[in-house]
């Protein structure tokens, strides 16, 4: 494989649906998709993760689009590359810029196995033909209008419910929540609202029977998380701070976390998602997919590496629908009565980018050549 242009889009995807975390609140997404092009004129897609701003992560939509052109791009470039795994390789020099990274090498595993004539989750050495589904929901304008979405989505079929927290909307939320669904599958994510001096506070969370409580202290913490979980009984699951498999093996054998959500572009592509998901399946931890708000592009990444083994709960790969009024790729994901996704059989990631939709919603675009 021989990359001879990287091709930049930033777009703007509206939601149907604000969506607020304790970072806050979310109307509108702005994407950046890297589309690769080889020797022969073959094409693979990937789509950078990076919010809006610098909330989540270091990164954002601005320093994506320039690491990306300015450096990324140039060293995959005119590069003879045998495989897809080893373009992140390739990257390593640039430090961190994990979802820039992870927007070409995701596109280069598409190109492969498009040229291959077979899905990516095959490729990648997937194993569930059929991905269980769960929801993010974020906070409400009040706690009745949670209750009705978590209704809402009940109904669709999902099997789990995640809804996000923060101080002032926790304890009463999910005694409320509770008391409302006694039997569901229910978990919180804190997306780092508290500190360690919140310990009393979340161990009241231990009557609420979660499935987990996900990343509760800092972003870059595992000490704490390793304090604060030998004091609860809901288990921890770490999500920011893991960004390579080393750090999963860390965490576990810090006894910081008993639960992994793993993110695509967290990590920087499949090949590193690929090594984290083993990291933690060989040490008895289970793994999930956790969802960065992606257009069709990333969620059909995510739905890939999703059939990984070590997925054993979950995920929060959803349908094109709860997300997005019309989304970039055709046919739009969708979700079985039985709360599942089927991992598609075409080559690559399994569904045709609609190119006159991305045009329609480009702000930007720049190519990059030998």
């Amino acid at each position: 494989m021989k990359i001879v242009a990287v091709e930049l889009r930033e777009i703007r995807l509206p939601l149907v649906h604000f969506f607020e975390t304790s970072f806050g609140r979310t109307t509108e997404r702005r994407i950046v998709l890297a589309r690769v092009v080889d020797a022969d004129g073959a094409e693979g897609w990937g789509e950078c993760t990076a919010g809006e701003g610098p909330f989540y992560s270091e990164e954002w939509t601005e320093t994506a689009w320039s690491t990306l052109r300015d450096f990324l791009a140039p060293m995959i470039l005119g590069r003879e590359v045998e495989r897809a795994a080893s373009v992140f390789e390739l990257m390593r020099p640039v430090r961190g810029h994990r979802m820039a990274k992870a927007a070409l090498e995701t596109a280069c595993w598409d190109l492969e196995t498009k040229r291959a004539g077979v899905p990516l989750w095959k490729h990648l050495g997937g194993v569930l033909s059929e991905i269980p589904c769960g929801v993010s929901i974020g906070i409400q304008e009040s706690i009745g209008a949670l209750l009705e979405k978590i209704e809402r989505e009940l109904d669709a079929g999902y099997q789990r419910i995640k809804i996000k927290i923060k101080p002032g909307w926790d304890v009463q939320t999910l005694e409320r929540v509770r008391a409302r669904f006694p039997a569901i599958r229910l978990m919180a994510d804190a997306n780092s609202a508290y500190s360690l001096a919140d310990a009393p506070l979340l161990r009241a969370l231990d009557e609420f029977e979660l499935m987990m409580i996900e990343q509760p202290l800092a972003h870059d913490d595992m000490l704490d998380h390793a304090t604060l979980q030998r004091e609860l009984r809901t288990p921890l699951c770490l999500d920011e701070s893991i960004r390579k498999p080393v750090d999963a093996r860390h965490a576990v054998e810090l006894g910081a976390c008993r639960i992994v959500n793993l993110k695509l572009g967290r990590v920087g592509g499949h090949a590193e998602a690929v090594a984290v998901e083993r990291v933690c399946r060989e040490r008895g931890v289970p793994v999930w997919c956790g969802g960065m708000l992606e257009s069709g592009i990333g969620r059909a990444h995510n739905i890939a590496m999703a059939t990984l083994a070590g997925f054993t709960l979950p995920g929060d790969v959803s349908a094109s629908e709860r997300y997005w009024a019309e989304d970039i790729i055709e046919p739009p994901v969708t979700i079985t009565p039985r709360g599942t996704i089927i991992a598609p059989e075409a080559p690559g990631i399994g569904f045709e980018v609609r190119r006159e939709r991305i045009d329609a919603l480009a702000v930007r675009r720049e190519v990059i050549k030998i």
